[in-house]
């Protein structure tokens, strides 16, 4: 891996880990014209693993944007912030099913969802459904039903619903499908207001993402290493977070005003291009990476 490698990935990773577009089939097809999930098996280990752990520079990204939040539950873990504990707890209670889940069919995910055609699929389904789900708010606010201001705030969410936005994170187990669009999906379907749906997801998405890098580079560290110095892994995580404070500002002051459709036409203009890349030979028929993390986005 070269430096301007290292560099792509990290801001690959950053701009899209908490965007509703896919980190993972975003880095897929990018490893994939790049060349560095081709060869050894090892080689193929040691390219999942790095995508999967400069994940922790997003995570460090939202931990210092959220670090209010951050306190507010430190207070609550010692007793002194009745609601900074009840946040832990429902933290805990979205991710507990994609840690189960994702432990148990991790297998079968690799070996059936973790290619092109798969992550194209993803794509324009999720694409369709932000689409028909804005189409469907902005009918419901014309009609004097749900605008994207009504809901519940973050503070009001119960562990029972958290639990019901975890199991939904479990479906982005599948690459393409974005854990952030169906967190926050999930959350206003459950009656959070939007920005409070995006700021649970960017929440649980820190937990999940740092359980799962954690788990990754415990595992594949050595080989990871073996293959990309030092170097590359802080130029990766360091673009990484660089790239994830500005997604993440720039969405939370996008969706203030607006709402979700222009990540739904994205997806599917993506998932056009590289299906006609796919059809054309300039992307191979298969990627076959072999990526151990719990629940990837």
């Amino acid at each position: 891996m070269t430096w301007w490698q290292a560099i792509l990935l990290g801001m690959v990773e950053g701009l899209t880990e908490y965007l509703p577009v896919s980190s993972t089939g975003h880095l897929l097809i990018v490893q994939e014209l790049l060349g560095l999930a081709t060869g050894s098996e090892d080689a193929k280990v040691a390219a999942d693993a790095y995508a999967i752990c400069i994940q922790a520079g997003a995570i460090v990204a939202v931990l210092g944007l959220y670090a209010g939040r951050m306190r507010q539950m430190a207070v609550g873990l010692m007793g002194r912030d009745p609601l900074g504990r009840r946040l832990v707890v429902n933290l805990l209670a979205g991710f507990v099913p994609a840690a189960l889940v994702g432990l148990t069919l991790n297998d079968l995910i690799k070996e059936y969802l973790f290619g092109p055609w798969p992550v194209v699929a993803a794509w324009l389904i999720g694409g369709a459904v932000i689409l028909l789900a804005d189409r469907w708010r902005g009918h419901r606010g014309h009609r004097g039903g749900v605008t994207p201001h009504e809901g519940f705030g973050l503070m009001n969410l119960t562990w029972r619903l958290a639990l019901i936005v975890g199991f939904a994170q479990c479906i982005a187990m599948w690459p393409g499908v974005s854990r952030s669009l169906v967190t926050i999906v999930a959350g206003v379907l459950v009656g959070l207001r939007l920005a409070a749906a995006v700021e649970f997801s960017f929440l649980l998405g820190a937990v999940t993402l740092g359980a799962a890098t954690c788990y990754d580079g415990l595992k594949h560290g050595p080989i990871m290493l073996e293959h990309y110095g030092i170097t590359e892994m802080f130029i990766g995580f360091l673009f990484a977070f660089i790239s994830a404070v500005m997604a993440v500002k720039w969405m939370v002051s996008y969706l203030k005003k607006h709402g979700m459709s222009v990540f739904g036409y994205y997806r599917i203009v993506v998932a056009v291009v590289v299906a006609l890349m796919l059809v054309t030979g300039i992307l191979g028929g298969q990627i076959d990476p072999v990526v151990t993390a719990p629940a990837a986005p």
